[in-house]
């Protein structure tokens, strides 16, 4: 992938490019990214879940993905609480990058466009959880995320091995 990326918001299922979207998971969990899935991942697995990612878009699940030359290089997903006590905040979801597609600033691009439009739906406060010790803890620390803590064997690296989470926030102006 050579060419420039380009971002775009699938907001509907027909849209979204599930084959490219499943071999994106399957190379991180290849990589070792811990997010709900073991190694190795079968196409079928992961294109199920984008399937049903892509069925539940809409006001409770926003979707992003980056391109490169027509190619998925990245995704990211914003979760708006539909709870009436919790409408101010959003979960920040699978950030994901291809692996030979990082350090291109793909990440923060995703990041950037996840906030902006929870911006714009009056969200005043985001929330995820990473791998502890991960490479995604320098980024969301880098970009102003604030670490509250870490739950100990929370979930299962693709190895099968129990890792910890951290819980990070970041309040919007």
């Amino acid at each position: 992938m050579s060419g420039g990326v380009a971002l775009r918001r699938v907001e509907r299922a027909a849209d979204a490019p599930i084959a490219g979207l499943a071999d994106l998971l399957i190379d991180v969990v290849a990589d070792g990214a811990s997010v709900g899935f073991l190694a190795p991942l079968p196409q079928a697995t992961a294109a199920a879940y984008w399937r049903g990612v892509a069925d539940g878009l809409g006001d409770a699940l926003a979707l992003w993905v980056a391109e490169i030359d027509g190619r998925v290089a990245g995704t990211v997903q914003l979760a708006p609480c539909m709870k009436d006590n919790g409408r101010h905040r959003a979960d920040l979801q699978k950030l994901l990058v291809v692996p030979a597609c990082r350090g291109r600033g793909i990440a923060a691009m995703l990041l950037d466009v996840a906030e902006a439009f929870a911006r714009a739906g009056s969200r005043t406060l985001l929330v995820l959880d990473t791998r502890a010790g991960s490479p995604a803890e320098g980024l969301y620390r880098h970009r102003g995320w604030q670490r509250v803590g870490e739950i100990p064997d929370y979930a299962a690296d693709p190895d099968g091995t129990l890792m910890p989470t951290a819980y990070y926030y970041k309040r919007l102006p």
